[in-house]
């Protein structure tokens, strides 16, 4: 029987930049319908060997073998576009096929690109990022390579991409720092380490596994060496003559989750007021803020008389969708834009340290070191603990010789990196992160979460990378648009557990408990009124009815069966019937709080 040709073949691969290995001799293939996860730190390669696979860059040595006639799609970390061009004529080459334009408009609409005509330039570089993913999965190619698929989407886009790429034998080679999206997709991992590459037939989970597995074998191996090195050593002191001859949750849990968030919140503040960092009790109120914009067509509105009281020590979550209000927020928080009516109040002992999606700027012919160096030469870490410039760079995974390259010879990642650590080493009590995650390699992202999980302060996180929040954070601020935003005592998968357990039609199968309950600070609880219990019962109805149709709109969207006319009527439909559905649902929440109340 005939072996099967591989999609991918490489072979004793290798590349250099001048004295830098990046890898060399490496060999992997990738079967038809096999989907494949590539790991390793930042500036190790991985781009580089997407690069080679694509004929962007060449190789030292080796092979690239593809199978004959495949066709290939290639997403770039960073995309280029015909800035004159519309959004449409960038996905989409053949005018003359109706069916294309069907495809590319739903998937457009999935990724939240609706206006199909707008020139490219006039796009954010998120949303070109968006629009090259778009012409990717329009091309239907036999094999998928995908850098960073997942930056600049949102989290309801994220989900819906697991689906689309699961869906059916499609191939794929894809970048990410996103966990739960390897562990939900991926059925290979490929990890550079070293110079060489390692191969692990699973998923994420597995990785990990095998990946500890691989390492304690080593340290085993070092410890039998360091042991054989030992009594070598001692027996050729006793015997110098004899050297020649030697070769070399679910619903009712809410309340528990509010309970147990709590719970860690005082346990860090006893753990953490001994610490040299100090900060306050008084942190930050917001006093019923308002903010909104005016758009093209209508006024968005971020927040509506928003309150809220931070704890000390707190570490928040902040999640939505792209366009909410997250960053808005952030911005308000820290003095950059004011709120339209209400006021953000800052306690005296507050330092604010700012990692924004904007503010990577270098002088690209300093060393690193000296951009370190140039903030502070120490970080005091609390509990008299202290590291160096060089020592904190090291514990970023900045080896003593990148230390004393140039910025300009860094990658992407690493960039990403050294401008987290100028943040980190002014020694702010309070930080807050805007996407921290973007471009960061997994084992950069371990050694972050740890240390925010350790860090004696406070910390508010705006992330779409799940696995993350899950680990840094105990409470979420959820924007849900058009100023609603939803105050939630647990981290981003206890959120969709519980969301996923409220039902389709709140007004007669709710269960009360699972409501979170209004801190009425002393407002007297009242009844309903017999016209508010009409308006209970109708809402209950009325959600029903909106959220059929939304399925319905979502069904069709996805069909591939429907007119150009009907998905444009229905993309249009959409975004109102998600706002009318938001609204309602939040009344309903209103009222049930009241009735629960009694």
């Amino acid at each position: 029987m005939a072996r099967e040709v591989p999609y991918l073949d490489v072979q004793n691969l290798t590349k250099s930049f001048g004295s830098l290995m990046l890898f060399e001799n490496i060999n992997f293939s990738i079967a038809e319908g096999q989907k494949v996860g590539l790991i390793a730190k930042n500036g190790t390669g991985k781009s580089t060997l997407l690069s080679l696979l694509t004929g962007k860059d060449g190789y030292d040595s080796g092979s690239i073998i593809f199978k004959r006639d495949l066709k290939l799609g290639y997403l770039e970390q960073s995309p280029k576009f015909d800035p004159e061009e519309s959004v449409l004529d960038a996905c989409f080459n053949h005018k003359g096929d109706p069916e294309k334009v069907l495809k590319a408009k739903q998937i457009l609409t999935k990724l939240k690109i609706r206006d199909l005509q707008q020139p490219i330039g006039q796009l954010s570089g998120g949303q070109q990022k968006r629009v090259a993913l778009a012409n990717v999965l329009i091309l239907e190619p036999d094999l998928f390579i995908l850098d960073e698929p997942t930056n600049h989407l949102d989290l309801e886009m994220i989900e819906w991409l697991e689906s689309y790429l699961n869906w059916g034998n499609r191939t794929l080679l894809l970048v990410t720092h996103d966990r739960y999206f390897l562990d939900r997709i991926c059925s290979v991992i490929l990890e550079i380490d070293d110079r060489t590459i390692y191969t692990y037939r699973g998923n994420y989970s597995y990785y990990l596994e095998k990946r500890q597995e691989r390492i304690d074998n080593r340290r085993a191996e070092i410890a039998r060496a360091n042991n054989l090195y030992r009594t070598e050593l001692e027996w050729m002191r006793r015997m110098p003559q004899a050297r020649g001859h030697k070769a070399k949750y679910r619903e009712d849990a809410f309340y528990e989750l509010e309970r147990v968030a709590k719970a860690r919140i005082e346990e860090r503040q006893v753990r953490l007021k001994a610490s040299n960092i100090y900060i306050g009790s008084k942190i930050f109120e917001c006093q019923y803020i308002s903010k909104a914009f005016e758009g093209p067509t209508s006024k968005v509105v971020i927040l509506k008389d928003f309150y809220y009281n931070f704890s000390r020590f707190e570490k928040m979550g902040i999640v939505g969708n792209n366009g909410t209000g997250k960053s808005t927020f952030l911005k308000m928080l820290l003095g950059e834009m004011q709120p339209d009516q209400g006021r953000i109040v800052i306690g005296e002992t507050v330092r604010f340290g700012y990692f924004s999606q904007e503010g990577l700027q270098f002088d690209e012919q300093q060393k690193v070191i000296d951009v370190v160096r140039d903030i502070a030469e120490y970080i005091d870490l609390g509990s008299g603990r202290h590291l160096s410039a060089s020592q904190f760079l090291q514990h970023f995974l900045f080896t003593p010789e990148q230390q004393h390259n140039y910025v300009y010879k860094l990658s992407g990642g690493e960039r990403r990196k050294l401008y987290l650590c100028t943040v980190l080493m002014r020694n702010p009590n309070f930080l807050v992160l805007d996407e921290p995650t973007n471009d960061l390699d997994i084992v950069t992202l371990q050694i972050l979460e740890e240390y925010l999980q350790d860090f004696p302060g406070c910390v508010i996180v705006v992330s779409h990378d799940r696995y993350f929040m899950d680990k840094v954070v105990d409470h979420l601020l959820v924007f849900k648009g058009d100023g609603v935003v939803k105050d939630f005592p647990g981290n981003y998968t206890q959120y969709r557990e519980w969301q996923s357990l409220q039902p389709s039609t709140p007004a007669s199968t709710q269960v009360a408990s699972s409501v979170p309950k209004r801190n009425y600070h002393g407002e007297q609880r009242r009844r309903m009124s017999y016209k508010e219990k009409l308006e209970f019962e109708q809402l209950g109805k009325d959600i029903e009815a909106l959220e059929a149709e939304k399925k319905l709109i979502e069904d069709a969207l996805s069909s591939g069966t429907i007119s150009v006319d009907e998905i444009t009527e229905k993309s249009k439909r959409l975004p109102v019937l998600n706002e009318e559905l938001d609204e309602k649902s939040m009344r309903w929440l209103e009222l049930s709080e009241i009735e629960a109340s009694n």
